[in-house]
Order: C-alpha cells, then sequence, then structure tokens
C-alpha cells in the first residue's frame, strides 16, 4: 500500500481494496500473482491472511467488470466457477 499504510479487514467491495489490487497488478514485472502475494503487498506487518477473502472478492466483481483476470492453470477462468489456486492478471492488450 502507498506511503506504509496497511489495509484492514474491510468490505470486499470497497474501492480501497479493489484499486489496491490493480495498483499491485499494474507494478512493473506483475505479469499475474496469487492472492497471497497481493496479500503480502497489501499488508506488510500483521496477519495477511485476512485479505485472502476480500482480495478473491473484489477480484470477482473486477473480473466481472473486464478490468482484471482470473487464470487457472494458465488460461482465463469464469469469474462465477472457479475454484483451487488461481493468479490473478491485468487484461492484455495485444
Amino acid at each position: 500500500m502507498r506511503h506504509g499504510n496497511t489495509m484492514t479487514k474491510s468490505d470486499s467491495k470497497s474501492p480501497s481494496i479493489q484499486d489496491a489490487l490493480l495498483e499491485i497488478l499494474a507494478r512493473p514485472g506483475a505479469k499475474t500473482l496469487s492472492a497471497p502475494e497481493i496479500a503480502h503487498a497489501m499488508l506488510r506487518d500483521g496477519d495477511w491472511h485476512t485479505l485472502l477473502t476480500p482480495i478473491r472478492n473484489a477480484a470477482i466483481a473486477l473480473a466481472k467488470d473486464g478490468r482484471l483476470v482470473i487464470y487457472r492453470k494458465g488460461k482465463p477462468a469464469d469469474p462465477d466457477d472457479f475454484r483451487g489456486v488461481y493468479r490473478l492478471g491485468l487484461p492484455r492488450h495485444d
């Protein structure tokens, strides 16, 4: 998070979680990231595990809006129907 701020547990539809998620994915070198990698980036100190569900929910909302892609086994996944290990990335504009 910017300026040393830490995120707290909050509503998954909170613009702050969505904005932070998109900001982290837009960083140079960040192709796709797992939810734990994003949680560590958002909350360096403390219990980052509390962010996993809000990150998933924010990712689903962003994917439905076309602002993010959820990958499962290297392929785009349906935001309404995916399980297990997943990665998140920004849509490619090739």
